[in-house]
C-alpha cells in the first residue's frame, strides 16, 4: 500500500475531524499505486492519520475513510452502510430521506437519498465509483428497495476523470414517485429533476413555517417543485403564489398542488425571481410572508463577492414586500457563505431596505444530512427566519 506523507504542519484540519488531503498538503508518496487505490496518510513525523482513496487527477487527492490500519472491502462497506441506515431510523422518518450523506457518513463522495421504496444513488469521486457494484449490492441487501436509480449526470465527475451518466442500477420502475413529506404527497422526478430529484435536506425547515402562514398570503421562490408551498397551503395559507425559471419545476407545482386539493391555494408561476420581486414592489404587492430557497449562487471562493451582492438584492427586495409584522424566510445551501457571513448580509440587506428585524429561528438541513464537526464542507444549509418590522 502506498503512503502519503504530509508537509510539515499540513495535518492540523485532518487531526481535527476533516477527512480530505489536498494536493499542495503533500510532501511525497511512497510506493505505487493506481488512481482509486487505497492508500495510507501520515504526517511529517510519520504518524498514522488514516486510510482513504486517492486521486492524482483531483485537487482533493486523498479522501480518509477511516482512522484504523483496517481491510476497506465488502464488510467495511456493509457496517458504514448499516450504521448510517440505524442512525437515519432513530431520528427522522425513514420513508423518504437521506440515507448517506458522504463524509458525514464517513463514506466520502458517496450520496444515497430514498424516496419511498427507491434509493437513488450518486458517486462523484473515482475511489468510490470502483466500489459502486458492491454498494448497490448492499444497499438492496440492507434497505431491501424496489428499485435504485443512478444519478451521476454531474460534472463534478468530470473533475475526477469519470464520465457522467444516469440509468437504472435495480430493476425497471416508473422513474415519477410519490412520496409523502410532513403528510403532504408530492411527485418526484428521480430520473430529471434537479440533483437527485427532491432537495430532502429542507424536510424540517419546511415544517418550521408552520406558526407563520395560517390564513397568510405567501410568496415561496425558487420553489422547486414547491416543497414549501405545499406546506404553506397544508398549514393553512389562504393564498400561495410559487416562482421558479422552471417550466418543468412549475409543472409540477401544479401537479402536486391538485395531488393535495389545493389547486386553488397555489398559484405557478414561471419567471426569473429577480424580475418577480423587482415587479411586484413596482406594483404595491404585499406578502404576509416571502420564502427565499436560492440555488447555491457560490460554487466557489472566488464566487463569493458576486453570491453576497445576488443574496443582498434578493432579500431586500423580499423585505420591501413584507407587510409590517410579516416574516422573512431565508435560504442559502453554499458552503462558501458561512452562516456569519450570511447573517452580515441579512443585515445589510434590512439596513438598505430600511427595515428593522427580530430573530425567530436560524436553523440548518435536516438530520438525515449529518453535519460532520470538524468537516466544514458538511454545514452547507443555513434557514434562517425574522419578523420584518
Amino acid at each position: 500500500m502506498a503512503k502519503v506523507i504530509l508537509k510539515k504542519h499540513r495535518d492540523k484540519r485532518i487531526l481535527k475531524g476533516h477527512l480530505w488531503v489536498f494536493d499542495n498538503e503533500i510532501e511525497r508518496i511512497e510506493g505505487d499505486y493506481e488512481p482509486g487505490d487505497i492508500v495510507d496518510v501520515y504526517n511529517s513525523i510519520n504518524k498514522f492519520l488514516g486510510r482513504g482513496y486517492i486521486n492524482p487527477k483531483s485537487k482533493i487527492r486523498v479522501r480518509i475513510m477511516t482512522r484504523k490500519q483496517e481491510e476497506i472491502d465488502r464488510e467495511f462497506f456493509k457496517k458504514r452502510i448499516e450504521n448510517a441506515w440505524e442512525y437515519r431510523k432513530r431520528l427522522v422518518d425513514t420513508s423518504s430521506c437521506r440515507v448517506i450523506f458522504g463524509e458525514a457518513d464517513f463514506i466520502p463522495a458517496l450520496i444515497v437519498d430514498k424516496f419511498s421504496d427507491y434509493l437513488v444513488v450518486q458517486t462523484l469521486a473515482l475511489g468510490i465509483d470502483k466500489y459502486k457494484d458492491m454498494i448497490v449490492e448492499l444497499l438492496d441487501e440492507i434497505i431491501k428497495p424496489k428499485g435504485i436509480f443512478e444519478r451521476n449526470d454531474v460534472p463534478v465527475r468530470e473533475l475526477e476523470g469519470l464520465e457522467q451518466r444516469k440509468g437504472f442500477l435495480k430493476g425497471t420502475f416508473d422513474t415519477k414517485i410519490e412520496i409523502v413529506e410532513n403528510g403532504i404527497k408530492m411527485v418526484v422526478d428521480i430520473e430529471n429533476g434537479q440533483k437527485t430529484g427532491y432537495f430532502l435536506d429542507q424536510r424540517e425547515n419546511r415544517a418550521a413555517i408552520k406558526p407563520l402562514v395560517k390564513d397568510a398570503r405567501v410568496l415561496d421562490t425558487f420553489t422547486h417543485t414547491g416543497g414549501f408551498a405545499l406546506h404553506a397551503a397544508h398549514y393553512g395559507a389562504k393564498e400561495v403564489i410559487a416562482v421558479d425559471i422552471s417550466e418543468h419545476a412549475i409543472d409540477y407545482v401544479n401537479q402536486n398542488a391538485k395531488l393535495n386539493g389545493f389547486e386553488d391555494k397555489i398559484q405557478g408561476v414561471v419567471g426569473n425571481v429577480f424580475d418577480v420581486l423587482r415587479d411586484y414592489h413596482k406594483n404595491k404587492e404585499k406578502f404576509d410572508v416571502v420564502i427565499l430557497d436560492p440555488p447555491a449562487f457560490c460554487k466557489s471562493r472566488s464566487a463569493l463577492e458576486g453570491a453576497y451582492r445576488g443574496y443582498k438584492e434578493i432579500n431586500l427586495r423580499a423585505m420591501k414586500i413584507i407587510k409590517p409584522g410579516g416574516f422573512l424566510v431565508t435560504c442559502s445551501c453554499s458552503h462558501y457563505m458561512t452562516p456569519e457571513l450570511f447573517m452580515e448580509m441579512i443585515q445589510d440587506a434590512a439596513k438598505d431596505a430600511k427595515k428593522t428585524l427580530r430573530q425567530i429561528e436560524v436553523r440548518t438541513q435536516a438530520k438525515d444530512h449529518p453535519i460532520l464537526l470538524g468537516s466544514d464542507e458538511s454545514l452547507y444549509l443555513k434557514c434562517v427566519i425574522v419578523q420584518v418590522i
